[in-house]
């Protein structure tokens, strides 16, 4: 799922982000999960094991309570269960403050090359910085497998009394985030400022990385590392929060940078729900304000209406001058320009990028497309060549862009054989992932699995994938599919485990078997229990309103919210309602997998007057959750139609055009 989250409730479905749910097979709940027999591969887990489970939980809980003497009672009948490495780590945690270092390091002995002895690791290395034990710390901290921010702060630390002069540079790129940082950083940034590496403006840059995420907490402690009789007045910032309207109206002391800051804030802050009022009101009092603060907020205010898709976005982008930027507000311009075809803007918007942002795979093929509009097709073809061998969206375009369309690559050599997926089926991690999943705790499940994979080869990775498939742990097969360097097998990644039961509703309801099955993919992974935080239920992830009513709609008189993990009634209720949204929205895919995700009101208002390239919709999607979601159900139709054979190999001819709105 994506990167930015948005807070707007999906109509149908909410897609990744599941929460813990075990597969709804009644094979795969006593792990006897084989279609295809791989003896030693195959867990046995013996009704002990299988008792032993509820003890997990209830262990599990003493922990969350703090009960250690009822934790103990249950590790005692825990003894030689997958998970007993949990067990001992929880005991361990509840009184580390206590223990000595012995103790410490002998648990980690016996948790060698687990994720739980990790994660004792990881809490042993934050009590070690905490105290100041630096000995201790340096030697431990190159062990560690999952490190985090507040242990990286540590670790700088250390070296920083050891003496190295490096340490205190790289400290310095933790200090731009709106976030809220550990403890464990406030003494870097403190070096920083008495070395003069963290300026009066860097502080400014972080007030405003915080402000812009509506953290007025963290902009206030942020504010505590500028010289004395500098901060902005806490007051000030909460009344430009809460009544930014006001704050613009007034006459306003602008003497200081601080009383300037608060009344650019209150401007960024009015445009988060009306742009047009934010410029009519910066309009009247930007000539108050330095060039720089200018070109700032007018990027804020055009940044913040891009993401509305105003059309006064570009405008009030130009008006920022040559203010540089973030990233991020660089990037909807990119998108105002695109929907305005503004070719050029494009272009010189993306050269004002970070290297880093420009390697994107979006901004690499926006690039070569633009150079393309405006005549310069020799300098795309290099950035598309590159392109187009990246299995992704803009992968698939870049292909299509450059001529005849591709299929996927060819299966590699390798094929795994009995004895390498029996090797991966005994390894302690992959048994510690299946007994997390029995425990409908699937995010744990998950974590245990990457860890048993984190080091794979392409062959081991290929022969996990294998076993994954062959015990109906299809979404573990793709997860792992998608890991390989070189050898790429697309036959797991772009699995169809119910292509046979789809297909009389595919028939009925007349939609393209490679669409819905990239939008299942996408949805639940084929996970036919599974369920997302917002209580979208199933392989096509249909919210409880949804279910019931398309259920009405279609004539299902014994409907009951019970049924919609019943895999036919899923499937029908799903494809039923995917019909209803492109019967409503022109018959386009990209519009039905947007209106799918956010809604079919939101798909409809995101186009349009004249007719829009649809690659242009999908990246102007103002919800990056949205965004990510239609370019990769569309990527995994893609897929499916060339593995399969079908006739609509191409992802420029399946996205096409994007009708004007009526």
């Amino acid at each position: 799922m994506s990167s930015l989250i948005p807070a707007s409730p999906s109509i149908a479905t909410r897609p990744r982000g599941a929460s813990p749910a075990w597969l709804g097979l009644a094979a795969v709940a006593a792990l006897t999960l084989c279609t295809v027999p791989v003896a030693a591969a195959q867990p046995q887990v013996s009704a002990q094991v299988l008792q032993q489970d509820e003890e997990v939980r209830a262990a599990r809980e003493a922990f969350r309570l703090g009960q250690a003497a009822r934790l103990d009672q249950a590790a005692a009948r825990l003894r030689g269960h997958p998970l007993e490495p949990w067990v001992q780590y929880w005991q361990l945690r509840l009184r580390l403050d206590s223990a000595d270092a012995i103790e410490v390091q002998a648990a980690l002995a016996r948790l060698a090359d687990t994720r739980a002895g990790d994660q004792l690791r990881s809490d042993w290395l934050k009590l070690l910085g905490r105290r100041g034990q630096w000995d201790l710390f340096t030697a431990e901290h190159p062990r560690l497998v999952n490190s985090d921010t507040e242990v990286e702060c540590h670790a700088l630390t250390a070296r920083r009394i050891a003496g190295d002069s490096a340490a205190l540079a790289e400290a310095r790129p933790f200090w731009f985030t709106s976030r809220d940082l550990p403890e464990s950083c406030t003494p870097l940034f403190q070096d920083l400022v008495a070395a003069g590496s963290l300026r009066v403006d860097d502080v400014w840059a972080r007030i405003r990385l915080a402000l812009e995420a509506g953290q007025a907490g963290t902009a206030r402690r942020a504010a505590a590392f500028l010289p004395a009789g500098q901060q902005p007045d806490a007051k000030a910032i909460d009344f430009a929060l809460n009544n930014p309207q006001a704050v613009l109206d007034r006459r306003n002391e602008l003497r200081t940078r601080a009383q300037r800051e608060v009344v650019m804030f209150a401007a960024h802050r009015l445009a988060r729900t009306s742009p047009q009022n934010a410029a009519e009101a910066w309009g009247r009092i930007d000539e108050q304000f330095s060039e720089a603060e200018r070109g700032y907020t007018w990027g804020a205010i055009a940044w913040l209406a891009a993401r509305r898709l105003d059309p006064e976005a570009l405008r009030w982008f130009r008006r920022a001058g040559n203010v540089q930027l973030n990233d991020e507000m660089l990037g909807w311009r990119v998108r105002a320009a695109l929907r305005a075809e503004a070719w050029p803007e494009v272009l010189a918007t993306l050269s004002q990028m970070t290297p880093r942002e420009q390697q994107e795979a979006a901004w690499r093929y926006w690039r070569a497309r633009a150079l393309r509009e405006l005549k310069r097709g020799d300098e795309a073809v290099p950035i598309l060549a590159a392109l187009s061998r990246e299995f992704s969206f803009y992968g698939q375009l870049a292909i299509d862009a450059l001529g005849p369309v591709a299929g996927p690559p060819a299966a590699p050599p390798f094929k795994p054989s009995r004895d390498d997926m029996e090797a991966f089926g005994r390894h302690p991690a992959v048994h510690r992932a299946l007994a997390f999943y029995r425990l409908n705790l699937r995010f744990e499940g998950n974590r245990e699995w990457f860890w048993a994979i984190r080091n794979m080869t392409d062959e081991q990775l290929l022969s996990a994938a294998e076993w994954s498939r062959r015990n109906r742990l299809w979404d573990r097969a793709i997860a792992t599919a998608e890991r390989t360097r070189e050898q790429h097998d697309f036959s797991l990644r772009f699995l169809a485990p119910f292509r046979d039961e789809l297909q009389p509703h595919l028939k009925s309801q007349q939609l393209d078997e490679a669409f819905v099955l990239g939008l299942i993919r996408q949805e639940s992974r084929f996970l036919p229990d599974v369920r997302s935080h917002a209580g979208a239920s199933g392989l096509m992830q249909l919210m409880p309103a949804t279910a019931a009513w398309v259920a009405k709609r279609t004539g299902m008189l014994d409907f009951r919210p019970s049924l919609v993990n019943e895999l036919q009634v899923n499937l029908g209720l799903g494809t039923a309602y995917l019909r209803t949204v492109l019967n409503d929205l022109d018959d386009h895919p990209v519009l039905a997998a947007a209106a799918y995700n956010a809604g079919p009101g939101r798909a409809r208002a995101w186009r349009t007057m004249q007719p829009l390239d649809a690659a242009i919709y999908a990246e102007s999607i103002p919800f990056g959750e949205t965004r990510d979601y239609v370019k990769r159900v569309m990527s995994n139709a893609t897929y499916y139609a060339q593995q399969f054979g079908h006739q609509m190999t191409s992802l420029r001819a399946r996205i096409g055009t994007i009708p004007g709105r009526n």
